[in-house]
């Protein structure tokens, strides 16, 4: 299995986060699972990536021209993919991967798991989306959702194929277990 990890290229103000990101790294080596990510060697992303190979796993990085040419890639990883754009960043992520999971980040984080959980809805992928809620992160996320459905702008359906949990094996078995709901159209 492999899983796209969109989080903070920053670490954050506190410690919870690295220290969770670098066990959900180990997790992931442990259990035979493949990281795809951003391809970073800063903040969340780097420690991700690091620990699952420091782990013995594999580690699959997708990034940008511009980021690249900054000196922010990770050479230290199975592979590194260099893209144009943000664009086919995402699409190749996408494409790599069989779930999407949102750790703590920030506008790009968001917009990364957005975009993939908009696919899902409309029946361009079926593959499971987390939101990896460490230390409650996501949860004024998750009250919003709940006003759009409140308000008539999102189904229930749709808040309800998401994956919410800050526990991996919990996470992996909703992942196994995983089933996309009817299409929109």
């Amino acid at each position: 299995m492999r899983i796209a990890v969109f989080c903070g290229s920053g670490a954050g103000n506190d410690e919870k986060y690295i220290n969770e990101i670098k066990s959900l790294g180990e997790f992931f080596a442990k259990n035979n699972i493949e990281l795809v990510y951003g391809g970073g060697k800063v903040g969340l992303m780097g420690a991700i990536a690091d620990s699952v190979m420091q782990n013995g796993g594999k580690v699959y990085g997708v990034i940008p021209e511009k980021l690249e040419e900054k000196e922010l890639s990770h050479t230290g990883i199975t592979k590194l993919k260099v893209v144009k754009n943000m664009h086919e960043r995402k699409a190749e992520m996408a494409a790599n991967a069989d779930a999407f999971v949102a750790f703590a980040g920030g506008a790009g984080t968001l917009e990364e798991i957005f975009e993939v959980w908009t696919w899902a809805q409309l029946g361009f992928h079926n593959k499971p989306c987390v939101f990896y809620n460490t230390n409650g992160y996501y949860n004024s996320l998750f009250d919003m959702m709940d006003n759009m459905v409140k308000e008539g702008f999102l189904k229930q359906q749709y808040v309800d194929m998401l994956i919410k949990t800050d526990d991996k094996e919990t996470m992996l078995k909703a992942l196994k277990e995983y089933k996309a709901p009817t299409q929109k159209w």
